[in-house]
């Protein structure tokens, strides 16, 4: 628009060119700034910037590679690191593998030391969320000593990190969310330590997770987070102790617990110091609005039936599994125990394709799915989905009857509904057609069964941390 003096927008000052690019979204800016060079210096004031969040490497969409990244990463950690103040980012160095696993690795840990280098003087970083999706490493043996050397010769980059992302904790000191996952070990048992005293009293949230780790929230630094209003970690790895640290009364009542429990762990991490009936009770008597989310990751029903404790609080469970199966107690002793609290329910078996025998059923009886019986009892259940089990079409009927429009998600795929032979003799239609029709009558609003099953076999890890992130935000 051109000005009086006919000078155009060059004519503005640059306060108001700033407040008029406050408006536009992160990637606007960055083009926006290659205009020319006025535009581009008033674009890169620490105002416009106070969060940054990217995903890198195959999170994506597989949009370039991570070597083609890493210079668009260093370029934006120089301009807003040092003064940034909420830091989300999810890196993924799997991208190429099984090919190109080394190139991926590398880049994987220069990215991280890149960003490391740039926050450890950042003293007004109030938010810090880091994914490291090295999982898949984790499970082909990628990650370990004889990998590991091939890339990182006497390991001086993961040094580094684990001392850099120390150094950003010392320096901290308004920090409010702190939360690592999967990063590669550069979290470790004395890592809190570092923390300075004035963040470990403004931490509200804390998520540190890494399966192959040892426990790295000591009880003892547990303890200095008097303001903790929501936490994550390896279930495992919650500990009696824990428990009585958060059920004191210098702490801040909990508000939201997120916990994964993964099968693959419990060989070396028993469950018989997680907490007892006696502490959950206790902890809810301190933080009464406390609120639970677990993942079972390929957990046996009988290990799964021995940590759900009557007074645990439980508001979302997720059981995703390849080799293990869901049963009919477990559902069962769900719907008793936590008919009041109990508001999203996931129930996922990974497989390829369905074999001769089709999927599990979880009844012997058509007639007494214990998922209507969940359905039927957890008044609060909004959210529901299923897959690679069998869902009898009846039952999926009666359940959306039973929750109506008070169930907001019904995500159940097209290959685990099965028909009663039966009572296919007795209709005239499209079986499906007259699910699709009876389904949508009782939830009142149209429904169809879930054709795209990648909303449910997205990498579980991966799925756990953003869900939790959402879960731990909506206090």
């Amino acid at each position: 628009m051109a000005l009086c003096g006919g000078v155009g927008a060059l004519a503005l000052p640059s306060e108001l060119i700033v407040h008029i690019f406050s408006f536009l979204s992160a990637r606007d800016k960055l083009w926006a700034s290659a205009v020319c060079s006025r535009w581009r210096e008033c674009l890169f004031y620490p105002a416009l910037w106070p969060e940054l969040k990217l995903r890198l490497g195959r999170g994506t969409g597989g949009a370039g590679s991570s070597s083609d990244e890493t210079p668009k990463l260093e370029f934006l950690m120089r301009k807003f690191g040092s003064f940034v103040r909420e830091l989300q980012l999810e890196f993924a160095p799997v991208e190429g593998y099984p090919v190109r696993w080394r190139d991926s690795l590398n880049n994987y840990l220069d990215q991280v030391l890149c960003v490391l280098r740039s926050l450890k003087n950042n003293r007004n970083l109030q938010k810090l969320s880091l994914y490291g999706d090295t999982c898949i490493l984790q499970e082909e043996g990628i990650l370990d000593s004889t990998y590991l050397t091939q890339v990182d010769q006497g390991g001086k980059k993961i040094k580094e990190i684990k001392q850099l992302f120390e150094e950003t904790l010392a320096s901290s000191r308004q920090l409010k969310w702190l939360s690592s996952a999967f990063m590669l070990g550069m979290v470790t048992p004395n890592t809190l330590s570092t923390m300075s005293n004035l963040s470990a009293n403004s931490l509200e949230h804390l998520s540190l997770l890494d399966n192959q780790a040892p426990p790295l929230i000591p009880s003892i630094e547990l303890g200095r987070l008097l303001n903790l209003h929501s936490l994550a970690l390896d279930f495992c790895d919650f500990t009696s102790e824990m428990c009585q640290v958060l059920s004191n009364s210098d702490h801040m009542p909990l508000h939201r617990l997120s916990l994964v429990l993964h099968g693959t762990v419990l060989h070396n991490k028993p469950l018989d110091i997680t907490p007892g009936e006696v502490d959950w009770q206790a902890l809810v008597r301190h933080s009464a609005n406390l609120r639970v989310y677990i993942m079972a990751l390929d957990v046996h029903s009988q290990d799964l039936l021995s940590v759900l404790k009557p007074s645990l609080p439980l508001e979302r469970i997720h059981f995703d599994s390849y080799s293990t199966c869901a049963s009919e107690a477990a559902l069962d002793l769900i719907s008793r125990q936590y008919c009041k609290t109990l508001s999203h329910f996931i129930l996922v078996r990974d497989l390829m394709e369905r074999d001769d025998t089709g999927f599990p059923d979880l009844s012997d009886n058509r007639n007494e799915d214990p998922l209507v019986l969940l359905a039927w009892r957890c008044t609060h259940l909004s959210l529901l989905i299923i897959h690679g089990y069998t869902v009898w079409a009846h039952n999926l009927i009666a359940i959306s009857r039973l929750r109506g429009s008070n169930l907001k998600v019904l995500a159940v795929s097209e290959e685990s509904i099965d028909f009663d032979q039966d009572q296919l003799l007795f209709q005239d239609e499209d079986p499906i057609h007259n699910l699709i029709e009876e389904v949508s009558l009782g939830l009142g609003r149209p429904w169809n069964p879930m054709m795209d099953t990648n909303i449910v076999l997205s990498e579980p890890t991966q799925h756990f941390f953003r869900e939790m992130q959402r879960f731990s935000e909506g206090i």
